[in-house]
């Protein structure tokens, strides 16, 4: 250890840095405005010149940019006093933005209350069903307590989406929010409420996780320093660069949200499994899962969002693999999330799932969230036409098909 060695842990983090390359991806540099609809492009475009340029200082310091995201308070507040057909128009003109841009762009959400008013989520259903970049969320949970009729108001518009939009992928872009802080560069639930010019950046780091457990071989107390040093070592960088990133531009720096992110190939799940030596869902897996986000709890800078551990079924192509195969379920993702996962997130369910077992399903992980005082979301994914047992057919570049489950 650092103690033995006589060097201080920032110094064997950087004795260690080769261990980490190629650096990961950063998934997201996320930026928060405060949007007015009668001057919105301009914001929009001034908004992407400020996160072309984070991208620019980024690359040059060895961490690839995947996507630029751009957040905006809750759009009730912007689409007041137009009509719904204008509603719609003005939000497909938006995603139509960023599409052309191209730039990834969250609406926030639809209802930040349980008294808010549940109109401008059955409009949000309808915009997803044609939405290609669009996002958006609502909150099931917050200091405030459960919110009853934002849960039902969550379960009819992901009912509606699935019914109304292409192979059901509506409800990709949309998630059940309950206690997450604000500035999470991670989409759907990204949100904030301030005056915004603020930013944040995300890392998509399984791939350091993964570093860590194949070289720790099962190692569960030389896994834990070594995976927080990696992370503290790349949070550091990503906090230095996000420094220098509001010197240049002026934008506040919100913080960094240290979740290691999978997508795809870039696994958490095969990490998992390598941690463990059993597949992904068996006994093991939720004091791995603990381990992890003891790790991202313990890096040194100033964090937002989640700040937790991402397990998404459908952009996981080896947890998908093992949903397929029913080594995992909705409980025991649930129970990861007792110890800090972020909920139940990118869930393939049967297209005959009826609003109240969505209801149920939203109840359950606000509770979870409540009880224990964190960030959780929901995202699930109803495939319309298929039954437990069958195949999804997403065609997304960052979905993976897999076998619905019956629901318990």
């Amino acid at each position: 250890g650092a103690a033995r060695s006589g060097r201080n842990p920032s110094a064997r983090a950087e004795g260690l840095a080769h261990h980490f390359m190629p650096n990961p991806k950063i998934r997201a540099i996320a930026a928060f405005i405060r949007l007015e609809r009668a001057r919105w492009e301009q914001q929009i475009a001034e908004t992407l010149a400020m996160l072309h340029g984070a991208k620019i200082l980024a690359e040059d310091r060895g961490y690839p940019v995947e996507s630029v995201r751009i957040t905006t308070q809750p759009f009730p507040e912007y689409i007041r006093g137009l009509s719904k057909r204008e509603t719609l128009a003005f939000l497909h003109q938006m995603d139509e933005l960023a599409v052309r841009t191209p730039f990834e762009l969250c609406i926030g959400p639809a209802m930040m209350r349980d008294a808010d008013d549940p109109a401008p989520a059955a409009l949000l259903g309808e915009a997803l069903c044609t939405a290609r970049l669009l996002q958006a969320n609502l909150s099931v949970a917050g200091v405030d307590g459960v919110h009853p009729r934002a849960i039902r108001a969550a379960a009819d518009l992901v009912r509606y989406a699935a019914e109304n939009s292409p192979r059901s992928q509506g409800p990709f872009n949309f998630t059940a929010t309950a206690m997450l802080r604000p500035f999470s560069p991670f989409y759907p639930g990204s949100f904030h409420d301030g005056p915004g010019r603020v930013f944040s950046i995300g890392l998509e780091s399984a791939s350091v996780v993964d570093e860590v457990f194949e070289r720790t071989g099962g190692d569960a107390r030389r896994a834990s320093q070594e995976l927080a040093e990696a992370l503290a070592f790349h949070s550091r960088a990503m906090e230095a660069a996000g420094r220098d990133i509001e010197n240049d531009s002026g934008w506040g720096y919100a913080g960094f949200d240290p979740t290691p992110a999978p997508l795809l190939d870039v696994s958490i799940g095969a990490a998992i499994e390598k941690f463990t030596g059993v597949r992904f869902g068996s006994s093991g897996t939720l004091a791995a899962a603990a381990l992890i986000t003891a790790a991202v709890e313990a890096v040194p800078v100033k964090r937002v969002g989640y700040s937790g551990l991402m397990l998404p079924v459908l952009e996981d192509s080896r947890i998908a693999q093992r949903w397929s195969e029913g080594a995992v379920s909705l409980d025991a993702l649930l129970a990861y999330s007792a110890v800090c996962a972020t909920g139940l997130d990118t869930i393939p369910l049967p297209g005959d799932v009826s609003v109240q077992q969505l209801e149920r399903i939203y109840g359950d992980v606000a509770a979870l969230a409540m009880k224990w005082k964190k960030p959780l979301t929901a995202r699930l994914q109803p495939v319309v036409g298929k039954k437990a047992g069958e195949r999804s057919e997403f065609s997304d570049p960052f979905l993976t098909n897999a076998v619905l489950q019956p629901l318990p």
